[in-house]
Parts: C-alpha cells; sequence; structure tokens
C-alpha cells in the first residue's frame, strides 16, 4: 500500500474506505461480508475508513467490527457532522456523543462537515460557538483533524478554504469533473495551503465503469497498456501529487483486492503525456452527447445573479451522458443547497456572461434548457426544505 501524508506528517492510505455502501443482505447491511472486507482492507494496510450520520447503519456497524477485532488503534475514522441539522452548541454535543457511541470510540480523528455548502453557511456555525467546540474537542482529544467535504464550483470550495485554518478537505473529482465541481484548481489550491485532500466519487458512483458509451470502452481497449476502467480512473487520480487519499466504496472482495492492488502500484507523476492523451479520448468520447460545449472555464464567471453557470452546464450534460437522477442530483446539490440559490432561474438574461465565453455559447438560451430540464417540482420542494434548514 502506498502512503502520503496528511498536514501534521501522519500517513493516510492511498487508498481509502468509503462506508457509505456496504454489502448488503435482505436490505440490511451484511454484517459477516462487511467484516471480511474491512479486516482484509486493514491486513493490505488501508487505514482510513470514511463514514457519516446519516449513512444508515453504516457508523454502527464500522464500530462494531473494529471493536469487535481490537483493530480501532489501526485505523483512522472519518465521520461528518450534519450541520444542516444543529440548531444550538448543545445540539452539536448530543450528536457527536452519539457518533462516538455508534463507533465505539473515544474519539474521531478525522471530524467533517458534512457538504458545507458555503460561507454563509460556515458563518452561521460560527454563531453557534463551532469554532470554540473544536477547539474544545482538540484540545480534549476528541477529535484530531477538522475538515469538511463539499459539492460546488472551485469558486466557492476556496473561499471555504480560508474561512478557517483547516486540516484537511473531502471533494469529488475524477476525470470528467477535473474542471466541475471543486475541480483541480480547487483541489491545488488546498494542497497549496497545505491541507490534506481527500477524494470521492473517483469512479462518479461507478458511472466510469458501468455507464461507459461503447466509443470510450475502445479507446481503453485499443490502448498499448491494458487496464481496465476502473484501474485507469484511479491511477489518473492517485498519481497526482495533490491527491492524498482516494475513497472507494468497495462492496465487494474481488473490488477491495483490485482497488489494494492499483493503490499498492501508482506510482506519483507516473501518467505520461500518451496516457493523459488517451484519458482525453475518453473523455471526448463521454462527451459526445453533451448538450452545451462548456469546458467550466470560468470566463463566465462571477454572476451578477450568483447563477453557476459551469456548475450548470455540468448538471445538464449529466443528464444525457449518464442518467437524468444523477444529472438531477448533482444540480440540486450545486444549486438549491445553499443559503443563496445558484440555479440557472436566477438568470435575468443580462448577457454579460456571453460576453466573455470562448466557446461563444449561447448561455442565456442554455441556461433556459437547462432550467426546464432541471428545476422540476421535486427540486421546488428541496429548494424550499434546505432554505428552511439553513443551508
Amino acid at each position: 500500500m502506498k502512503y502520503r501524508t496528511d498536514k501534521y506528517g501522519n500517513s493516510i492510505s492511498l487508498l481509502g474506505f468509503g462506508c457509505m455502501r456496504f454489502p448488503q443482505k435482505l436490505g440490511m447491511i451484511d454484517m459477516e461480508e462487511t467484516e471480511k472486507e474491512i479486516m482484509t482492507a486493514i491486513e493490505y494496510g488501508v487505514n482510513y475508513f470514511d463514514t457519516a450520520y446519516i449513512y444508515p447503519g453504516s457508523e454502527s456497524a464500522l464500530g462494531t467490527i473494529l471493536h469487535k477485532n481490537h483493530v480501532r488503534d489501526k485505523v483512522n475514522i472519518a465521520t461528518k457532522l450534519p450541520h444542516y441539522l444543529i440548531k444550538t452548541k448543545e445540539g452539536l454535543n448530543k450528536m457527536f456523543n452519539e457518533e462516538l457511541s455508534r463507533l465505539k470510540t473515544d474519539h474521531i480523528d478525522y471530524y467533517l462537515m458534512h457538504m458545507l455548502t458555503d460561507v454563509e453557511t460556515w458563518q452561521r456555525l460560527k454563531q453557534l460557538g463551532i469554532v470554540e467546540w473544536i477547539e474544545e474537542k482538540k484540545a480534549s482529544g476528541a477529535i484530531g483533524q477538522v475538515g469538511f467535504s463539499y459539492h460546488g464550483n472551485s469558486d466557492m470550495f476556496c473561499k471555504l478554504i480560508d474561512a478557517y485554518n483547516w486540516d484537511f478537505a473531502q471533494i469529488q473529482y475524477n476525470y470528467m469533473d477535473e474542471h466541475s465541481q471543486a475541480g483541480r484548481k480547487g483541489l491545488t489550491y488546498a494542497h497549496e495551503k497545505g491541507l490534506a485532500v481527500i477524494i470521492m466519487e473517483p469512479l462518479r458512483g461507478g458511472k466510469l465503469v458501468n455507464r461507459l458509451p461503447e466509443e470510450a470502452k475502445s479507446v481503453f481497449n485499443s490502448y498499448i497498456i491494458k487496464r481496465t476502467p476502473a484501474q485507469w480512473a484511479f491511477r489518473w487520480l492517485m498519481s497526482q501529487k495533490e491527491v492524498t487519499c482516494v475513497l472507494s466504496g468497495m462492496n465487494s472482495m474481488e473490488m477491495l483486492m483490485d482497488n489494494i492492488q492499483t493503490a499498492s502500484t501508482t506510482e506519483m507523476n507516473e501518467f505520461t503525456p500518451n496516457d493523459f492523451a488517451m484519458i482525453e479520448q475518453v473523455k471526448k468520447a463521454i462527451n459526445a452527447k453533451v448538450k452545451v460545449g462548456c469546458t467550466g472555464c470560468r470566463y463566465c464567471m462571477p454572476c451578477p445573479k450568483n447563477v453557476d453557470i459551469p456548475g450548470t452546464f455540468a448538471a445538464y450534460n449529466r443528464l444525457y451522458t449518464e442518467s437524468k437522477f444523477w444529472g438531477w442530483v448533482e444540480y440540486t446539490m450545486c444549486t438549491a443547497l445553499r443559503k443563496d440559490s445558484t440555479a440557472a432561474s436566477n438568470c435575468i438574461e443580462c448577457g454579460k456572461c456571453e460576453l466573455h465565453c470562448p466557446q461563444a455559447i449561447k448561455i442565456r438560451e442554455e441556461l433556459k434548457n437547462a432550467r426546464n430540464a432541471l428545476e422540476n417540482p421535486l427540486y421546488k420542494i428541496v429548494r424550499k426544505a434546505a432554505t428552511f434548514l439553513n443551508f
């Protein structure tokens, strides 16, 4: 197993175990199979396990298995505070203590603000006393390091990085999201600030394996170096020096062992110009069905009405390159779950964005199309609920 270091020089396995999708049996977590996979992962050097309060049964399953096998001191537990459910400082303690109980531990090694959306949300948490609370928990040893997980554009991600002295951050990043979400810009910015960066969605929920168009598969199959799409996706990430750990929601022993092999053999900066060119061909094949030729350059930003133009187009394109459901999910997470909406419907058609677009995209027209496709009745319900919960 290869390792990278965090902000304080601690070793983190290059492969992390994402605990959101443990093996299931009759609609429940299969504890026997899950235990086998967790213990095998630890045996092969995986030491970073990522769970969350809202992952059904995940914290309890992980805590039970680690406690039963007396291996708590061999791993790092990362879990998350659902800040959107917290209204008081007392609520912080109640939630945290429940997580400790579920995990059968007295400390959390890496504690995240779950899905932190913007600086305004962080300011609300500060008003509740979150900074003092974190300092207390760190001083007592109950929390090792503090970070946040994030879905959204790179500009807001960088602002959040500057809003507090974070230890680490967790972002969605893969070869298709190189210039969307936090993107390479956010990854580099966090790394330069000294933060460890944990990667989620390396395969876009499996879409970069299970939903590849035939043209993309053909590019992989015809390349001189023979690897599976999953292996290429992980190696693309793991070869980047800014990446600390890549999470994988492994729910089979075959997947676990394959990922362990990849994480044990990938060298930093190993990609050659030919490798990068091949991945670009794969991206081109995937993007052949896109609706808007947006490259995520962000020359159109900032929008005077706060529309996340590149994020909207990325989600809109995902409707046609992957699935309607995941395109909608991405759009909802990146525009509705905000204190200040960044939705396409905010557009007033001023046209300022079109003056700066290198691709000469008819942005106003495409934003209308995206709005019609993405802002369905369920979206509006989620937006109202997010407003009520003070996202």
